[in-house]
């Protein structure tokens, strides 16, 4: 048999992809969470060529021929081919485990929570969520007059009613009610695990083997193809028959960071003598009260969002990184978020990493190596505005920015030739058998906000000026 190469998921499916391998008697070794490699054995196919990706990156690894299969949920490849329908993916199993849909929700005492009347509003309707393109294809799909879609990271619950009228996001299953005020106004697509594979590999490769291996322990469930995809399940509901008011015109809207950014949050907070509810987050609420400066209300959203959050005006101030406000602004240079307070925190390196096995030590030196070679230098990221910076400014000839979300050492060696990664202190690097060759610039924890909004509510100004002025005396040396 040639060597199949084949791409296993992260997170919410790898437990039970795991049984499923494992039922299947491949003797597939360590994959598990908590892995400390990426890169899998298998004892019944020796020659596989197994690699552990998040799961949202698995659909395009596999379009663009790196792997030739990979098994992932249904919702992620609906994402992919609902932008690029034509890409070279093929469904070839679906499992009945993963299952799960996503939802439009909104406000439950919003007047979004009746999707007819968005139809016919005249302004502009803003959706958020992990899935853009479907978040798209559902806009249109109501024929909204005006929208806007706002991608994230992560944490679309939050936004709405403040910042989003709808969110499209997920749900193990539809009797699951939503949580902090939400409620669920449409299906647009229903996904469970499935096993993909390269159109192209299909057509060249005898993959009989592998098949059968997997086809003798197929969980039992789904057996069809689920076709609701952006169907509407619209629930009548009461509702106000004005919109909910955003405008808070003298409020000062605060994002603070999830993660593992939280703990260097909260010590700058204590340290400003700013007294926080329920923050680090606590049985899943987003939104912690300001205990002592009631004119800020807050809420928790992933750091990379931020600097777009706040560009557009959902939010006047946020805690994150400067490394995600650089690729924010290397993207829109003309933003009007700016940084206004290094608050020292959370310090990591933003480096250019290779494989220890790559014969250079600089940019220049890799630049210089490729040049005698005809294949574009391939970059992998979750800064990919930072990444073709960083191309551009090495003079890379030919190069290709590959768009990651989490675990981007997995890419080296295999399916990219350089990593544009942050690191506190090399370990994770070192372990994975890869070295730096370059360290672009260093990143602390900013508060960053839009002056342009600050500058036009007075009193809002006066807030800002007054948490600003308090944060810089708690990092002041």
């Amino acid at each position: 048999m040639k060597p199949v190469k084949l791409a296993l998921p992260k997170g919410r499916l790898m437990t039970q992809t795991a049984l499923y391998l494992e039922q299947a008697g491949w003797g597939l070794h360590d994959y598990q969470e908590g892995a400390r490699s990426y890169r899998l054995t298998c004892d019944r196919f020796p020659d596989l060529q197994a690699k552990i990706f998040h799961e949202k990156d698995i659909p395009i690894q596999v379009a663009v021929g790196n792997y030739d299969f990979g098994i992932c949920g249904t919702d992620w490849v609906s994402e992919l081919t609902a932008k690029y329908p034509s890409s070279a993916l093929i469904t070839l199993r679906e499992y009945g485990y993963g299952q799960g849909a996503l939802y439009t929700v909104a406000a439950r005492d919003s007047e979004a929570s009746i999707l007819k009347t968005l139809v016919s509003r005249p302004d502009t309707v803003r959706l958020v969520s992990e899935y853009p393109n479907l978040a798209e294809a559902f806009a249109l799909k109501l024929r909204l007059r005006k929208f806007s879609v706002f991608p994230l990271w992560g944490a679309a619950e939050v936004y709405p009613p403040e910042s989003a009228d709808l969110a499209l996001m997920p749900a193990k299953e539809a009797a699951v009610p939503f949580n902090h005020g939400l409620a669920a106004v449409a299906t647009v697509l229903r996904f469970h695990a499935c096993l993909i594979v390269n159109r192209d590999c299909w057509q060249n490769k005898d993959l009989s083997e592998v098949l059968s291996a997997l086809d003798e322990a197929i969980p039992e469930g789904v057996e069809n193809r689920i076709s609701e995809n952006l169907s509407q399940n619209i629930q009548a509901r009461e509702s106000r028959n004005t919109r909910t008011d955003t405008s808070d015109r003298g409020v000062l809207r605060l994002a603070l960071p999830d993660g593992h950014q939280q703990g260097p949050a909260v010590k700058i907070l204590d340290a400003a003598g700013i007294r926080l509810s329920g923050y680090p987050l606590e049985n899943g609420n987003r939104r912690p009260v300001v205990e002592n400066m009631p004119d800020i209300v807050t809420k928790v959203i992933r750091p990379q969002d931020m600097p777009l959050q706040v560009a557009a005006g959902n939010f006047d101030l946020a805690i994150t990184g400067i490394d995600w406000l650089r690729d924010h602004l290397y993207q829109f240079p003309s933003s009007p978020a700016n940084a206004i307070v290094n608050l020292q925190s959370a310090p990591v390196r933003i480096v250019a990493v290779v494989s220890n096995e790559l014969p250079v030590s600089s940019g220049y030196e890799l630049r210089d190596l490729w040049s005698r070679r005809s294949e574009p230098i391939r970059i992998a990221s979750e800064y990919a505005n930072i990444a073709d910076r960083y191309a551009r400014e090495n003079h890379f000839i030919r190069y290709r920015i590959i768009p990651t979300w989490g675990a981007s050492e997995a890419f080296l060696p295999e399916d990219a030739d350089l990593l544009i990664e942050n690191t506190e202190t090399g370990g994770t690097i070192a372990r994975h058998h890869l070295k730096i060759i370059d360290t672009l610039f260093r990143s602390t924890g900013h508060l960053i906000g839009n002056t342009a909004v600050l500058e036009s509510d007075k009193k809002k100004k006066e807030i800002a000026d007054s948490f600003i002025e308090i944060l810089k005396k708690a990092v002041e040396p």
